[in-house]
């Protein structure tokens, strides 16, 4: 199993990115995919999911409106939209599959991937 992300980077207040995790070794589309995050000394901490199903996504409030979560299954991966970036949202980023849910849950992920780090600075 394997889970890459992508997309990360340095990036101006009020900037987007586009992070990409691609995924291989099981069945993509039965698995709900996460983004979490990650700040040095901070508690790893949820950012978005998908369902595997019909798409029903969830965010953290901290996110919503600026934070889209998407995902294409012929492609196997999984993407997060980033627009009006903060300085608090610099952290290390992750995605991560889960096949129970639910999906705010750190615990109900089986799969993680090594991480992209964004970084949000003037």
């Amino acid at each position: 199993v394997q889970l890459v992300e992508s997309g990360g980077g340095l990036v101006q207040p009020g900037g987007s990115l586009r992070l990409s995790c691609a995924a291989s070794g099981f069945t993509f589309r039965n698995y709900g995919m996460g983004w979490f995050r990650q700040a040095p000394g901070k508690e790893r901490e949820f950012v978005a999911a998908i369902s595997w199903s019909n798409g029903n996504r969830y965010y953290a409030d901290s996110v919503k409106g600026r934070f889209t979560i998407s995902r294409d299954n012929a492609k196997n991966t999984v993407y997060l939209q980033m627009n009006s970036l903060k300085p608090e949202d610099t952290a290390v980023y992750y995605c991560a599959a889960s096949n129970t849910g639910p999906f705010p849950q750190v615990d109900a992920y089986a799969y993680w991937g090594q991480g992209t780090q964004v970084t949000v600075s003037s």
